[in-house]
This record gives C-alpha cells, sequence and structure tokens, in this order.
C-alpha cells in the first residue's frame, strides 16, 4: 500500500545559483555574454581550422573537435541557467532532467578521451617526429575521435541507467542550476550510498585513468624537450603548456565536485559554473592567444576580409 501510495515526480525544481532576486538580475548580463562568447569563440575556432588549408593538421583536427565539445558542454547547461535567473519558478522536466545528465557525462567524458587524445599526438610530434605523419595519418585521427566520443557516450549511458532505476517519489527540489548526479541521486526515494559508490567509482575510473596517462604523456614530453635544442624546445613547450592548462582547467573541478568526501553547497555551484561555463571559454582562449599557427590564419582572414 505504501508504494502505491507514492507519486511518481514529473519535474524537478533548481533552487539556483542564489536566493538573492537582485543578484541574480545582477548575474543576467554577465554569463549572457560568457556564452556568447563561448558560442562565437568554439565556433570560430572550428570554422577557422576547416576553412584554413595551413591547420588540415591532425594537431588542428583534434583541436576542432576539442573546440566543437566545449559548445556543446556549454549549450548544455547554460542557456537554461541563464532564462532561469529571470524566473522565480525554476523547474526542469524530468525527461529533460535525464537529458542533462546524459548529455553532461557525454560531452564531459568525451573530452576527458579526447584530451588524453591530444597528448598522444604532441607525443608523437615531439619524441616521434620522423614517424609523426605515418602513425598520425587521416585515418588515424578519425578512429581516435570516433573513440572519444564512443567512450563518452558509453561513460553516459552507464551512468544514466543507473539514475534511471532509481524510484523518485517526493522529494523534487535541487539545490544547483542543473541536473547533477550527486545532487539528484539525493532525492531517490531509497538509501543510495551504495549506488553513489557505484556511480563514483564509474566516473572515478575515467577521470582518474585519464588523468594519469595525461601526467605520464607530459611528463614524458617535458623531459624529451630538455635534450632537445633550444629553438624547437621553446615552440614545444609552448603547445604543451598551452594543453596542460587546459588539462588543469577541466579535471580540476571534475575530481573535487567527484571525488571529495565532503560537499559544501557554495563550492560545489562554483565549481559547476566553472566546469560548464568558465572552462569551455577559456579553451579556445588558450589555444588561439598561444599559437602562431591560428594567429597567422586569423591575419590571414582579416587581409581577405
Amino acid at each position: 500500500m505504501e508504494e502505491a501510495n507514492q507519486t511518481v515526480v514529473s519535474e524537478f525544481i533548481f533552487q539556483g545559483l542564489c536566493a538573492s532576486k537582485e543578484l541574480q538580475l545582477f548575474l543576467l548580463l554577465p554569463f549572457s555574454i560568457l556564452y556568447m562568447m563561448t558560442v562565437v569563440g568554439n565556433l570560430f575556432v572550428v570554422i577557422l581550422i576547416i576553412i584554413d588549408q595551413h591547420l588540415h593538421s591532425p594537431m588542428y583536427f583534434l583541436l576542432a573537435n576539442l573546440s566543437f565539445i566545449d559548445f556543446c558542454l556549454s549549450s548544455v547547461t547554460t542557456p537554461k541557467l541563464i532564462t532561469d535567473l529571470l524566473k522565480d519558478n525554476k523547474t526542469i522536466s524530468f525527461g529533460g532532467c535525464m537529458s542533462q545528465i546524459l548529455c553532461v557525462h557525454f560531452f564531459g567524458g568525451g573530452e576527458m578521451v579526447l584530451l588524453v587524445t591530444m597528448a598522444y599526438d604532441r607525443y608523437v610530434a615531439i619524441c616521434r617526429p620522423l614517424h609523426y605523419s605515418s602513425i598520425m595519418d587521416r585515418q588515424k585521427c578519425i578512429w581516435l575521435v570516433v573513440i572519444s566520443w564512443t567512450i563518452g557516450f558509453i561513460h553516459a549511458m552507464s551512468q544514466l541507467i543507473l539514475i534511471l532505476d532509481l524510484p523518485f517519489c517526493g522529494p523534487r527540489v535541487i539545490d544547483s542550476f542543473f541536473c547533477d548526479i550527486p545532487l539528484v541521486m539525493k532525492l531517490a526515494c531509497m538509501n543510495t550510498d551504495t549506488l553513489g559508490i557505484v556511480i563514483n567509482a564509474d566516473s572515478g575510473v575515467l577521470a582518474t585513468t585519464c588523468f594519469i596517462l595525461l601526467l605520464i604523456s607530459y611528463t614524458y614530453i617535458l623531459l624529451t624537450v630538455q635534450l632537445h635544442s633550444k629553438d624547437g624546445s621553446s615552440k614545444a613547450l609552448s603547445t604543451c603548456t598551452s594543453h596542460i592548462i587546459v588539462v588543469v582547467l577541466f579535471f580540476g573541478p571534475c575530481i573535487f565536485i567527484y571525488l571529495w568526501p565532503v560537499s559544501i553547497t557554495w563550492v560545489d555551484k562554483f565549481l559547476a559554473v566553472f566546469y560548464t561555463v568558465i572552462t569551455p571559454l577559456l579553451n579556445p582562449a588558450i589555444y588561439t592567444l598561444r599559437n602562431k599557427d591560428i594567429k597567422n590564419a586569423i591575419k590571414k582572414l582579416k587581409n581577405h576580409m
């Protein structure tokens, strides 16, 4: 009888970034500008790499995919965050919430693997330069990107399947601006401690494996760079520095949110904003500002205009 009386939750309510209506209205313009810059910045990098023949190399093919993933990742949560700043009642349907979980983990998981792929590309370019063109041919690049998207999809589906099995019958207030798995699990009408360990292990294994592979790759690359001439090493070091900054910005919030035992609401919200709004904006800026080839491509584009 008790189970028959349980009502199925059809929507969830976000508490948003803050309770103050004035602060929400104040944040509307900055977040709108940040999102527009993210969309324009990432799509500009993708289009520039497509139209400029000099950027048709494995590194820039992977960079174009990274920019596209960043655009998608930001678009999953940020438009909803911006429109909710104008609303008192911040609701999302059950299906919409599950879609957010799927997409955040799909694009997030895909980006983790893609960053490892980009590290592998730099390893081959710097440590095995004579074999670079034969190892990183067009077909292999396409396969590496397909593998990144596939692993991201498998990871996302494994997370979603576990969440969909949970019974949601009463509480429906999420103290955030998007459907994040740890917060959604708290609303289930059952004990989710064991499931939480399984889900965190799933995300943790992917994040930790990718992070360790990245650490090994860049450590080996930087040690190799030290043995080469100063001219070659400075360019390689500049490229690797860009990659390392992006890796730290991406994995830092991920590891903290999913592996840190203590949950502090305002810290979690700040890291969630950083992960979904700020990092996708910074990635194209970091690569563009530190990359001579992209700077030259932009100059050529300006001259044609």
